[in-house]
């Protein structure tokens, strides 16, 4: 881990020192996890961060944290949730089908040249619900392939990248209705705190201690080399069997990206994931969590899937987006990841529905629609697009992640010979 000096983790604390912390200073100890275990940002790199308007406090303490470290140069590009709601209400019917590509192809480029990427989520995540779904749909898909050369760098781990949270008015309203905007918004700073594990002693040890379980498991899991993964509950309402890519590779607890450097891409993480074999997968699904997605909310996914790809699809909320969103590409409506959760995580046990999949996709076992991480494949990085889809990995213009896991949940990992090994009960590893 790059280092700062008088680092704010390095400073003796407990639980309680941690409750006497101002405000302020909460934030300042999320910015410098963020900066040194979520990016391990190296003095020289330029960093790109990405962020709500709403953020700006916690966007101000991770500039300050990565001058800090040492960065070179800083760009910040701040999105506005009245600005957004503007384009779908007032702008003309050929603005859904454009997005800029001079901005996304300049993204490409920082990140070819060495940038580090931070995102902050903490949008409204219900922003778009009351919008027309096609022109959202029409808009997402523009958006989509503008990204794709910039999102590939990411999704092919080429640079060190990660994800925090701030919170929002509108999303702590959602996550704890009824509560006043102040008692909701710091019940939702808490449990970001908590969730990203700033409030021990040593951020840093409890880190690494964290990201040395997960690698366990993840070495467990590749030394397994199980052909396929079935999901069941006792309701019958999720029997599905993933089939997984030639050459998988399990992940988790961190990454050490194309340019070297070890990072954390998501703050918090408490999956291991791979790659599943795009044309391998079979059986019925429900979700077990409500899915936000591009400001959209999508309320009991049912989903039927049938040689790998979705051949029908429900939602008592949010179905025409579910549609949409499947429909956007061939790759759409079939699946790029598959990662497994204990229902006994911190994050499952808080009880807390975030709705942000950073948050719930760290509570439930999971399965993404879309792109696959060619990370995930034995040397996938060196491969070309042909390659990849050869061993079963999904290419798409999106990658969207939504839950499927919880106290009912089994796993059985399953053999190239049938033979099948109890893997998760009741949502808790055996």
């Amino acid at each position: 881990m790059s280092g700062t000096t008088g680092s704010l983790l390095s400073s003796p604390m407990n639980e309680t020192d941690f409750g006497q912390l101002s405000f302020e200073q909460k934030l300042d100890r999320l910015a410098e996890v963020a900066v040194r275990i979520g990016l391990n940002l190296r003095a020289g790199q330029e960093l790109v961060i990405t962020a709500p308007t709403e953020a700006l406090p916690l966007v101000r303490s991770i500039t300050a944290q990565a001058y800090k470290a040492g960065a070179k140069y800083i760009t910040t590009l701040l999105s506005d949730e009245e600005i957004v709601l503007s384009r779908f209400r007032d702008a003309p019917d050929n603005s859904f089908d454009y997005a800029p590509t001079w901005y996304f192809d300049a993204l490409a480029a920082a990140y070819r040249s060495g940038a580090a990427r931070l995102a902050i989520t903490g949008s409204n995540p219900a922003l778009l619900t009351g919008q027309d779904p096609a022109k959202v749909a029409r808009a997402n898909v523009a958006t989509s392939r503008a990204y794709k050369p910039a999102l590939e760098l990411i999704t092919r781990h080429e640079i060190n990248w990660t994800i925090v949270s701030a919170a929002s008015p509108a999303w702590a309203a959602l996550v704890f209705p009824g509560d006043p905007e102040e008692l909701a918004m710091g019940k939702l700073w808490d449990a970001i705190f908590s969730a990203s594990r700033i409030t021990s002693a040593d951020p840093v040890e409890a880190w690494c201690e964290h990201g040395a379980n997960l690698k366990g498991r993840v070495d467990f899991l590749n030394n397994k080399r199980y052909h396929s993964l079935r999901f069941y509950t006792p309701d019958g309402r999720t029997d599905l069997t993933v089939g997984l890519a030639d050459q998988h590779l399990w992940a988790g607890g961190g990454t050490t990206a194309g340019n070297g450097i070890y990072c954390q891409p998501n703050i918090p993480t408490e999956e291991c994931f791979t790659t599943p074999h795009k044309d391998r997968v079979d059986g019925h699904v429900s979700a077990s969590k409500p899915l936000s997605h591009q400001g959209t909310l999508m309320e009991d996914i049912r989903c039927e899937f049938r040689n790998g790809k979705i051949v029908n699809a429900t939602a008592s909320a949010g179905e025409a987006a579910l549609r949409k969103l499947i429909s956007t590409d061939e790759g759409a409506a079939r699946l790029g990841e598959v990662a497994l959760v204990p229902h006994n995580s911190p994050i499952a046990q808080s009880g807390i529905l975030f709705w942000n999949t950073l948050f719930d996709e760290n509570a439930a076992s999971h399965i993404a629609l879309g792109q696959a991480y060619s990370t995930c494949l034995i040397d996938g990085e060196k491969m070309s697009p042909e390659e990849l889809a050869a061993l079963g990995a999904n290419d798409s213009l999106i990658h969207v992640d939504w839950m499927i896991g919880g106290a009912t949940m089994n796993v059985d990992g399953i053999h190239a010979n049938g033979a099948a090994e109890p893997l998760m009960r009741a949502g808790v590893w055996v």
